[in-house]
């Protein structure tokens, strides 16, 4: 059996953490603090702060529904319009041997907010069952998902590009369609949801030993 114990908690060491700047303050009974360095209230855990990450999560699984089923492009060409969505850009591209543009479209807009979509619903159901299993690599997770939030975006900048390039009258015109509108959506809920989140809840089900 080993002799080391596990480390202590902020909340357990009696110390509040600020949430925006990392200054740590003592506790002290029945009085509200503020943080001596930039001023923001300070809170053992953040109020609601599962519930608020929970509700951003389900809304950004609904919005993303309709954000890969309805077309993100609109395309005329020759007086045809067509729709693409994300998965059919992705399918072009593969078939017009532009496979690394293919990739990163996957990568950034059907697999990463996929993957996000797990990872924090993994890091709410953990938090809320107090788990002590693996909290450093739930850390880790939570530090990735923050990460790689902002690249989710990048199949919206391709279509904006898209749209401000080809502009050819009936020749040829690219607009973005309704589904580039709820893959925003999702990208910022996603993004709003892990910002929710506070981090310190996944030290929680973890004791020190005595």
């Amino acid at each position: 059996m080993s002799n080391t114990a596990a480390p202590r908690t902020g909340m357990q060491a009696g110390l509040l953490g600020c949430h925006s700047c990392g200054q740590l303050t003592p506790a002290q009974d029945n009085v509200v603090l503020g943080c001596s360095r930039c001023g923001q209230q300070l809170h053992y855990r953040h109020p609601d702060s599962i519930n608020r990450s929970w509700a951003l999560l389900i809304a950004a699984v609904i919005f993303y529904i309709p954000a890969n089923l309805i077309p993100i492009t609109l395309t005329t060409a020759v007086g045809k319009t067509e729709g693409d969505t994300i998965m059919q850009g992705v399918i072009y591209f593969l078939g017009s041997g532009e496979w690394p543009i293919a990739l990163v479209i996957f990568t950034a807009s059907i697999m990463v907010p996929t993957l996000k979509i797990i990872a924090m619903t993994y890091l709410l159901l953990s938090a809320q069952r107090h788990s002590h299993n693996r909290c450093l690599d739930r850390a880790k997770i939570y530090r990735m998902v923050e990460f790689v939030g902002r690249w989710s975006m990048i199949d919206v900048f391709v279509v904006t590009i898209m749209v401000a390039l080809v502009q050819m009258g009936t020749l040829a015109n690219v607009e973005a369609g309704q589904g580039a509108i709820y893959f925003c959506a999702v990208v910022i809920l996603t993004m709003l949801a892990a910002a929710s989140f506070d981090p310190r809840l996944i030290w929680d089900g973890q004791q020190p030993d005595e």
